[in-house]
Formats: C-alpha cells, structure tokens, sequence
C-alpha cells in the first residue's frame, strides 16, 4: 500500500528515539500526517518534551506506520512554509481544519518536527 494511502488510514504512528543521556531506545504513540518522504509531527510541549530532546541529541529515528517500518533522520522544521504546511497537515487530519479557518491553539502553537524516511 503506498504510504501517503496508509498515512490517510493510521490514526499514529510510533516513534523510536534514541535517549539522550541512556543511549536506550524509547518509542512514543504519536499523531502524524505524510507529504512526499517526508513525516511530520507536532509537539505541544515544544523543544521541553523529553521525543524532542532526544531527536535533536540523536536525529536518527525508527518510525512504524501500520506495519511498515522506516528509518529516517529527525529535525525541528525551520522554514516558514514547510511549517504551515505541516501545521496545517495535522490540523486537517486531527481536527477536521479546512482552507479559510483559523487553526487551533495546538495546531498553531505546537512545534513541528520532520523525519526525513527510509524504507
């Protein structure tokens, strides 16, 4: 099945970060949304949520969707526009936003983190 159709169907995916000071592998239930290669994520604890702080000390990353499996390297999204297209990915997944609306708390506050995948 191709992932874009997949990503439609799955309500999550999981993540596996790498700990930052354990070096452990440590896997979170966490809403997603799918454009081209690329997966993205919000953050409602920000840079703070202990995924986060692991990413961005280890990038490289597990990710399973369905039964599919991937690897990938993670990083907080930094240009403008891929951020509110992610944003509004998520938003439009999770909260039924459409084009005209104004976007959550979560949705505009959250921050986006990217994982670039490998099958």
């Amino acid at each position: 099945m191709e992932l874009q159709a997949r990503a439609r169907r799955e309500s999550f995916c999981y993540l596996t970060t790498t700990g930052r000071r354990s070096d452990r592998p440590h896997t979170i239930e966490i809403w997603f949304g799918i454009a081209g290669d690329r997966l993205y994520m919000l953050s409602g604890g920000g840079e703070r949520a202990d995924w986060v702080r692991n990413l961005l000390a280890h990038p490289e990353v597990g990710v399973r969707v369905g039964g599919q499996e991937f690897s990938g390297r993670a990083e907080v999204v930094q240009d403008g526009e891929e951020d509110a297209m992610a944003r509004k990915l998520l938003a439009a997944k999770y909260q039924d936003w459409r084009q005209g609306e104004p976007l959550s708390s979560w949705a505009r506050t959250a921050l986006p983190v990217a994982v670039d995948l490998r099958s």
